[in-house]
């Protein structure tokens, strides 16, 4: 049974960071390019960043690049998203799951049916 946790998430005053974390089991995790996504209250979901499966290419929204870092562990199944200067638009649920090819697109993997609760970013003004 596939599941997905995140964590890290919490409350932070603009210009703050934050990392969050992505943990995975019953997949092979090394098998998938993976991501991090978001989703503000009344907003649709949308990509916040890709990196492949050996972690040697990431891919960044124009909205986060230079301020977020993805990294990825596959000895320990864990995804990472170092967020620094935060502003208060970076305020969502954040998600973890695999990616789809282009990376560059920062599009959800199809028919992906194992997404975690989310862990909550907010960002005060």
């Amino acid at each position: 049974q596939v599941q997905v946790v995140e964590s890290g998430g919490g409350l932070v005053q603009a210009g703050g960071s934050l990392t969050l974390a992505c943990t995975t089991s019953g997949l092979t995790f090394d098998d998938y390019a993976m991501g991090w996504f978001r989703q503000a209250p009344g907003k649709e979901r949308e990509g916040v960043s890709c990196i492949n499966w050996y972690g040697s290419s990431a891919y960044y929204a124009e909205s986060v690049r230079g301020r977020f870092t993805i990294s990825r562990d596959n000895a320990k199944n864990t995804l990472h998203l170092q967020m620094n200067s935060l502003k208060p638009e970076d305020t969502a649920m954040y998600y973890c799951a695999p990616c789809r090819a282009p990376y560059s697109e920062l599009q959800g993997k199809s028919g992906w049916g194992y997404w975690g609760q989310g862990t909550q970013v907010t960002v005060s003004s």
